[in-house]
This record gives structure tokens, C-alpha cells and sequence, in this order.
């Protein structure tokens, strides 16, 4: 690896951690390149070299968040379809959060311009649908449609009020209801519109 892209990397690293900082002070729409390049001491040509604005460099702390969370869903899907619980997808994902506690509480509030929270309904609902069908084997897309809107919404919310609760529910807890309103929901809606027919 290059003298230019360990650079390349580090500026980039510099840029995502002033921005996140900030985002914990004041709102997205209140700061400006001058802000997160003077709080991390570069100039403003190198913010210009990685990144055209500042949305774009919010949309890169998003996207490698969402690669990150992609990647522990990723490895432990297999488990979850098999054990038949959400269980072990679930939990690696609230540790995810834990770890990266203040870049998630920054991203998570309303203010702060960002859209990783649909990008998580986003991931929970294109994971949800291989999930759906080896457990229930919905007949209708437009019902796994619905239901797995509903369990990529409940699922993100119950997250963002268990974070913004200050996790004071065990995990324990939140992984158990979690597992039991998605499931519920997914037998309920899908089992009664099949055992009709």
C-alpha cells in the first residue's frame, strides 16, 4: 500500500470523525466544510480532494456503517434461517450500535440530515425477504411487501428508542421482544391470510 493511500484513508477517517463530532453539537444544516476542517486541523483543498460537499461526506459515514451492519447480517443469516429466530442477527446488530455508540447517536438524531435510519429499514427489509420466505413461504408479494415494511419499521424503531432510552432496557429484554413482535407479526398476518384460503 501507497505513501498516497494511507493519505488518502487518514484524511478521509479525519473528515467522518470532525463531521460526527459536530453532528453532536449542533445540526447537519449548520455546518460547513471551514467547521469540520478547522476541528480537525486540514485544509479546506484536502475536503474538496474526497469530497464535493458535505452531504457527500455524511452519505460516505452512512454508507460504510451500512456496509459494516451488511456485513454482520451477511454473517450471521445462515444461523438465524436455521435456528428460526432473529436472534443471532439481531444481537450482533445492537452490539454494532453499542460499539459505535456516539457515531450512531449523532446519525439517529433527527437534525442531523442523515438517512441511516432508512438505510437500516432498508437492510432489515432486503434481508427480511429470503428470512420471510424460508420461514413462511408467503403466497402474495404484496403481503411479504407489507410485513416486512412493518417489521423493518417496528424493528429500527424499537433500536432507536432502546438508544435513545440510554439502553437502560436489558438486551436480553429488547432482543426477546424483538424476536417475538417480528415473529408474531409474520405468523399472524401470513399464517391467518394462508390457513383462509
Amino acid at each position: 500500500m501507497g505513501e498516497g493511500d494511507r493519505r488518502t484513508r487518514r484524511s478521509r477517517k479525519l473528515l467522518k470523525q470532525g463531521l460526527l463530532e459536530l453532528l453532536r453539537e449542533k445540526g447537519f444544516a449548520h455546518i460547513s466544510v471551514r467547521d469540520i476542517t478547522e476541528r480537525m486541523d486540514l485544509n479546506r483543498g484536502t475536503f474538496y480532494l474526497h469530497y464535493p460537499d458535505t452531504t457527500a461526506l455524511l452519505r460516505s459515514v452512512e454508507d460504510d456503517m451500512a456496509a459494516e451492519v451488511q456485513a454482520l447480517i451477511d454473517a450471521h443469516m445462515g444461523e438465524t434461517v436455521e435456528g428460526g429466530s432473529l436472534r443471532p442477527v439481531f444481537e450482533p446488530v445492537l452490539d454494532y450500535t453499542v460499539d459505535h455508540r456516539e457515531a450512531c447517536a449523532a446519525l439517529f438524531d433527527s437534525g442531523s440530515g442523515s438517512e441511516f435510519l432508512e438505510r437500516l429499514q432498508t437492510l432489515v427489509y432486503r434481508n427480511g425477504v429470503g428470512l420471510i420466505q424460508a420461514w413462511y413461504h408467503p403466497e402474495s408479494a404484496e403481503d411479504l411487501a407489507y410485513l416486512l415494511n412493518f417489521i423493518a419499521f417496528g424493528l429500527v424503531g424499537l433500536m432507536k428508542t432502546w438508544f435513545g432510552g440510554n439502553m437502560a432496557l436489558p438486551k436480553e429484554e429488547l432482543l426477546s421482544m424483538s424476536d417475538a413482535l417480528a415473529r408474531g407479526a409474520a405468523a399472524e398476518a401470513l399464517g391467518r391470510k394462508q390457513s383462509a384460503v
